[in-house]
């Protein structure tokens, strides 16, 4: 347990450390968060054709109100706790690899959910908006983390026990082989007498 927590620390502050990078941030980071308003619009123009992206920023082109999609809204930081935890902990490299993957599809399909409530909230109530903003969806966005996590570390630990299972055991000791039926001698060969008188019988007169 203690070395999973010090891996679980040490990949994590990695991860955040390479996260702040100014090539990771303009190359990576932005054109992500760019992305995420646009797949936010598009979902949104389904039902509500006013919805609109212009760079990070999701906003509503008939009132001009708009929510700028800031770091720690994007949910890479999510996907960085995530991470590590799944590659802190002792699986498979495929086991892994299949976790990050579904994991942070599953974070990053909530957090589109989180930025489309955030956008109709905002133009509803400011201070339902600031709540949902700063306390209820940080929350829900790290018990999807937790969920997905234990659910990936439940799924893995069932496998790796079904492949370790052999066949059981036999109850009793091996049963003798069967007794190998006895080879009959070819035709015209003689066969030798298991008789102990080797006399040979009187001619007739």
């Amino acid at each position: 347990m203690l070395r999973f927590f010090l891996l679980f620390l040490g990949i994590q502050l990695s991860l955040f450390g390479v996260n702040m990078l100014n090539w990771v941030q303009q190359h990576a980071v932005l054109p992500w968060t760019a992305l995420l308003a646009r797949i936010s619009a598009g979902l949104v123009t389904w039902f509500d054709a006013s919805a609109a992206a212009q760079g990070k920023v999701l906003w509503n082109t008939a009132t001009g109100f708009g929510v700028s999609i800031e770091p720690g809204c994007n949910g890479i930081e999510a996907c960085i706790v995530l991470a590590a935890a799944i590659l802190a902990f002792p699986a498979p490299w495929r086991s892994k690899l299949r976790g990050l993957l579904i994991g942070c599809v599953a974070v990053q399909a909530l957090n589109v959910v989180r930025v489309i409530s955030l956008f109709y909230i905002g133009q509803w109530n400011t201070a339902a908006f600031n709540f949902a903003h700063e306390f209820l969806w940080q929350a829900l966005i790290m018990l999807d983390v937790l969920v997905v996590w234990l659910l990936w570390v439940r799924t893995t630990t069932r496998a790796g026990a079904h492949e370790g299972d052999g066949p059981p055991p036999p109850d009793g000791p091996p049963a003798a082989p069967p007794p190998s039926p006895r080879t009959p001698a070819p035709r015209g060969q003689g066969v030798v007498s298991h008789s102990p008188d080797l006399s040979l019988p009187h001619a007739r007169a």
